[in-house]
């Protein structure tokens, strides 16, 4: 669903000035912001004191206040807000005094241009996140609150507990990497975590979002964990990340960001070490380009490095469609116990990416009718079905819905709530809350998103009677497929389509039956019996192995 712009409190009293900084920013296609404006400093005093402020672009010399005072009075208001200083070529030796004094950058007016404020935009963000502590994540919070939720229904060991609430290892990044023209170096911060190394190599995506930070990177690690127990796999948890909107970036841009970032983080991966995957933003193009890299930083090829890899370059067959195809096997599953027959089912799916179209065009093959989809463009709505095959080509030349005519268009939070048989949540985490959770009409809710669904929301659902098929049962497709191709590679073996899909299946449903037998016995709701089931696997491993030293 579309992310929030950012919301950038402009104070200047030349309307001038104001008018060239809020064009700059509109042209800048890597930015996203949401400009108020005000000349007086009392007026924005005044707004931020509101709150919902992300940044404050000020003028040092105002009507009503002078040089530092300006900012001294707005840091009183807002200390956590971050400034960057507009300021004229007479008054650089003020903007630096300001920059000691707690503002984070300044710019001179007169030779103000798009490139350079919209990087400073950029950069005061990432830096003041940095520094307000990269842990402090939602999605981090929501990993940790589900593990002590199936911590104390187990009982768990109190030095297990906390041993596993944070990851092993993290590494944190940052690196630059050159634009087109050549003439801007782009930093950015990257990521890569390991949760547990106990059950063998690491393993897990990367992804390329504009919102990756630490903490974030963490709970898909911790929850990555509990996926490969929950199917046996012999991986512990790991995932990746950039802080970088890709959608933002040409191919020769995203191919030097790769490469750059795998030297980064070349000492924490490798075959027998931690395995890369494409996640949210990369693809199987990304996986070939940080292979290439590894390769040749080691002086021979290593395919085994990464999964999720073009065919031709040892990537396994259906590694591509493997989460949306992974998901379905689980609906039908799903299906079967609930007593719901899928032909004449109607589905809505969110999320229109790898996963979400893949699952919805296996869906429609099973006569599903898909009643609405969405992405982050737009959201669609037809009560008497979607063409999925139209969709898919539509986005195939367009990149997005955005455009399709043949729908109605919804707002996103309408989506969620359309009256179907099926939710497929397969776009971002924190999609269904305590204020929507009470309006979500459906009743298979299908995860094939990492943390859709926060603590409080999953409680009220399961009182509703709504099944809930949880992310690291539901997505699990992917890294099963994964496995698969690891495998293969260090067998240099290959096996055929029909060969992984029935494989595949085969792992899915015995650990969905698994899940569901702990369930129905404990009577807890899906998402805490699958997450016993892989937290009693790694405690089991870790007491076997002990403490070293």
């Amino acid at each position: 669903m579309p992310d929030l712009p950012i919301r950038l409190l402009l104070i200047e009293d030349n309307p001038l000035h104001s008018r060239l900084v809020q064009q700059l920013l509109q042209a800048d296609a890597q930015l996203q912001c949401a400009v108020e404006a005000v000349e007086r400093l009392d007026e924005g005093l005044t707004r931020l004191a509101k709150g919902n402020v992300d940044l404050v672009l000020l003028d040092l010399v105002l009507p009503d206040s002078q040089e530092l005072e300006t900012l001294w009075r707005v840091r009183l208001v807002a200390p956590q807000v971050p400034v960057i200083i507009l300021t004229g070529l007479d008054d650089v030796k003020l903007a630096a005094r300001a920059v000691e004094s707690g503002a984070y950058d300044y710019l001179v007016k007169s030779h103000l241009k798009g490139a350079s404020l919209g990087r400073a935009v950029r950069y005061t963000l990432g830096r003041a996140r940095a520094r307000g502590g990269e842990w402090d994540s939602p999605m981090f919070r929501l990993a940790q609150q589900q593990f002590l939720k199936a911590s104390q229904y187990m009982n768990l060991d109190d030095n297990i507990r906390q041993r596993l609430l944070f990851p092993q290892r993290a590494q944190m990044v940052s690196f630059p990497f050159l634009r087109d023209d050549r003439s801007q170096v782009e930093t950015v911060f990257g990521y890569r975590v390991q949760h547990v190394l106990t059950m063998g190599p690491t393993k897990g995506g990367i992804r390329y979002h504009q919102d990756v930070d630490l903490g974030e990177v963490a709970a898909l690690a911790m929850w990555m964990t509990w996926k490969c127990a929950l199917m046996r796999l012999p991986f512990g948890g790991a995932k990746g990340g950039v802080r970088v909107d890709p959608t933002t970036l040409s191919k020769s841009e995203l191919q030097r960001l790769t490469r750059r970032y795998t030297t980064e983080i070349i000492d924490m991966i490798g075959p027998d070490k931690d395995i890369p995957a494409p996640d949210l933003g990369t693809d199987e193009q990304v996986m070939a380009w940080l292979m290439d890299t590894y390769s040749q930083q080691v002086g021979h090829t290593v395919p085994t490095v990464v999964t999720g890899k073009p065919v031709v370059l040892g990537g396994s067959l259906g590694r591509k469609e493997a989460t949306g195809r992974g998901l379905v096997y689980l609906i039908e599953a799903s299906a079967a116990h609930l007593g719901l027959e899928l032909a004449g089912a109607t589905a809505v799916v969110q999320g229109f990416g790898n996963v979400g179209s893949h699952a919805a065009r296996f869906l429609a093959e099973l006569g599903v009718r898909i009643i609405g989809v969405g992405d982050a463009s737009t959201s669609l709505y037809r009560r008497a079905g979607l063409p999925v095959e139209a969709l898919l080509g539509h986005v195939a030349e367009h990149r997005v819905l955005a455009g399709y005519r043949e729908a109605e268009t919804i707002d996103s939070g309408e989506l969620l709530e359309l009256d179907c048989d099926i939710l497929v949540l397969a776009a971002l985490q924190n999609q269904v809350t305590v204020e929507n959770a009470a309006q979500i009409s459906c009743r298979l809710l299908a995860e094939g998103a990492n943390g859709p669904t926060m603590l409080e929301a999953d409680e009220m659902l399961h009182e509703r009677g709504i099944f809930v098929l949880p992310d690291i049962l539901g997505n699990a497709g992917g890294v099963t497929v994964s496995y698969f191709e690891w495998v293969q590679g260090m067998q240099n073996f290959t096996w055929t389509l029909d060969e992984i899909n029935e494989r595949l299946k085969a792992t899915l449903l015995d650990a969905f039956q698994r899940t569901l037998a702990r369930a129905q016995a404990k009577r807890i709701d899906m998402r805490t019996a699958a997450l016993i089931e892989g937290v009693s696997r790694v405690t089991e491993a870790k007491l076997l192995r002990g403490v070293f030293p």
